[in-house]
Protein backbone atom coordinates (compact mmCIF):
# COMPACT_ATOMS: atom_id res chain seq x y z
CA UNK A 1 0.00 0.00 0.00
CA UNK A 2 0.89 3.83 -0.27
CA UNK A 3 2.99 4.65 2.08
CA UNK A 4 4.37 8.41 2.75
CA UNK A 5 7.01 9.23 5.86
CA UNK A 6 7.50 12.69 6.18
CA UNK A 7 11.10 13.09 8.65
CA UNK A 8 13.53 16.64 9.32
CA UNK A 9 10.85 18.84 11.03
CA UNK A 10 11.92 20.33 14.50
CA UNK A 11 12.10 23.83 16.02
CA UNK A 12 14.29 26.21 14.20
CA UNK A 13 15.24 29.91 14.64
CA UNK A 14 13.91 33.06 12.39
CA UNK A 15 16.01 32.66 9.67
CA UNK A 16 17.24 29.49 10.33
CA UNK A 17 17.36 26.26 7.69
CA UNK A 18 15.29 23.10 6.79
CA UNK A 19 15.27 19.88 5.08
CA UNK A 20 12.11 17.99 5.43
CA UNK A 21 12.18 14.48 3.65
CA UNK A 22 9.75 12.46 2.61
CA UNK A 23 10.26 8.44 2.08
CA UNK A 24 7.78 6.99 -0.65
CA UNK A 25 6.79 3.52 -0.89
CA UNK A 26 4.01 1.50 -2.01
CA UNK A 27 3.78 2.83 -5.69
CA UNK A 28 5.81 3.78 -8.52
CA UNK A 29 7.49 6.92 -6.91
CA UNK A 30 9.05 8.70 -10.37
CA UNK A 31 5.46 8.78 -12.23
CA UNK A 32 3.78 10.89 -10.45
CA UNK A 33 3.75 14.42 -9.16
CA UNK A 34 4.45 15.08 -5.29
CA UNK A 35 3.73 17.99 -3.53
CA UNK A 36 3.97 19.42 0.25
CA UNK A 37 1.44 20.93 1.72
CA UNK A 38 1.24 22.40 5.39
CA UNK A 39 -0.57 23.82 8.15
CA UNK A 40 -0.14 26.41 10.25
CA UNK A 41 -1.99 26.14 13.57
CA UNK A 42 -5.83 27.07 13.45
CA UNK A 43 -5.55 27.40 9.59
CA UNK A 44 -6.77 25.35 6.68
CA UNK A 45 -4.33 23.64 4.64
CA UNK A 46 -2.19 25.39 1.77
CA UNK A 47 -0.26 23.76 -0.93
CA UNK A 48 3.23 25.01 -0.56
CA UNK A 49 5.33 23.50 -3.63
CA UNK A 50 4.89 20.75 -6.22
CA UNK A 51 7.34 18.85 -8.96
CA UNK A 52 6.56 16.99 -11.95
CA UNK A 53 7.69 13.36 -12.26
CA UNK A 54 11.13 13.86 -13.84
CA UNK A 55 11.99 17.05 -11.44
CA UNK A 56 12.41 19.30 -14.12
CA UNK A 57 9.58 21.44 -13.55
CA UNK A 58 8.99 22.43 -9.80
CA UNK A 59 6.41 25.35 -8.58
CA UNK A 60 6.00 27.01 -5.36
CA UNK A 61 3.33 29.15 -3.46
CA UNK A 62 4.26 32.72 -3.55
CA UNK A 63 5.05 33.25 0.02
CA UNK A 64 7.70 30.74 -0.05
CA UNK A 65 8.96 31.80 -3.53
CA UNK A 66 13.00 32.29 -3.28
CA UNK A 67 13.50 30.57 -0.13
CA UNK A 68 11.77 26.95 -0.14
CA UNK A 69 13.38 24.38 -2.79
CA UNK A 70 11.71 20.98 -3.46
CA UNK A 71 13.31 18.67 -4.93
CA UNK A 72 13.07 14.50 -5.66
CA UNK A 73 15.54 11.47 -6.08
CA UNK A 74 13.71 8.96 -7.86
CA UNK A 75 16.33 6.40 -7.59
CA UNK A 76 15.59 6.71 -3.61
CA UNK A 77 12.42 7.19 -4.06
CA UNK A 78 12.62 10.14 -1.71
CA UNK A 79 10.95 13.64 -1.63
CA UNK A 80 12.77 16.45 -0.24
CA UNK A 81 12.25 20.35 0.93
CA UNK A 82 14.38 22.31 1.41
CA UNK A 83 13.33 25.46 3.61
CA UNK A 84 15.62 28.30 4.31
CA UNK A 85 15.22 31.78 5.82
CA UNK A 86 12.55 30.36 7.69
CA UNK A 87 10.08 32.70 9.27
CA UNK A 88 7.74 32.42 12.21
CA UNK A 89 4.72 32.24 9.75
CA UNK A 90 6.25 29.07 8.35
CA UNK A 91 5.24 27.28 11.47
CA UNK A 92 3.04 24.34 10.69
CA UNK A 93 2.89 20.81 10.11
CA UNK A 94 4.53 19.74 7.17
CA UNK A 95 2.70 17.01 4.50
CA UNK A 96 3.96 15.73 1.53
CA UNK A 97 1.32 14.03 -0.76
CA UNK A 98 0.93 12.21 -3.94
CA UNK A 99 -0.68 13.33 -7.08
CA UNK A 100 -2.80 11.59 -8.50
CA UNK A 101 -5.75 11.71 -11.26
CA UNK A 102 -8.28 14.02 -9.60
CA UNK A 103 -5.96 16.15 -6.78
CA UNK A 104 -3.61 14.87 -3.56
CA UNK A 105 -4.59 11.34 -3.43
CA UNK A 106 -2.19 10.39 -0.77
CA UNK A 107 -1.12 11.75 2.32
CA UNK A 108 1.80 11.31 5.09
CA UNK A 109 1.21 11.95 8.91
CA UNK A 110 3.09 15.17 8.54
CA UNK A 111 6.27 16.51 10.19
CA UNK A 112 5.56 19.44 12.16
CA UNK A 113 7.94 23.03 11.75
CA UNK A 114 8.56 25.81 14.56
CA UNK A 115 10.45 28.48 13.95
CA UNK A 116 10.91 30.62 17.21
CA UNK A 117 13.25 32.86 18.72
Amino acid sequence: QVQLVESGGGLVQPGGSLRLSCAASGFTFSSYWMNWVRQAPGKGLEWVSGINRGGGSTYYTDSVKGRFTISRDNAKNTLYLQMNSLKPEDTAVYYCAKSGDYGMDYWGKGTRVTVSS
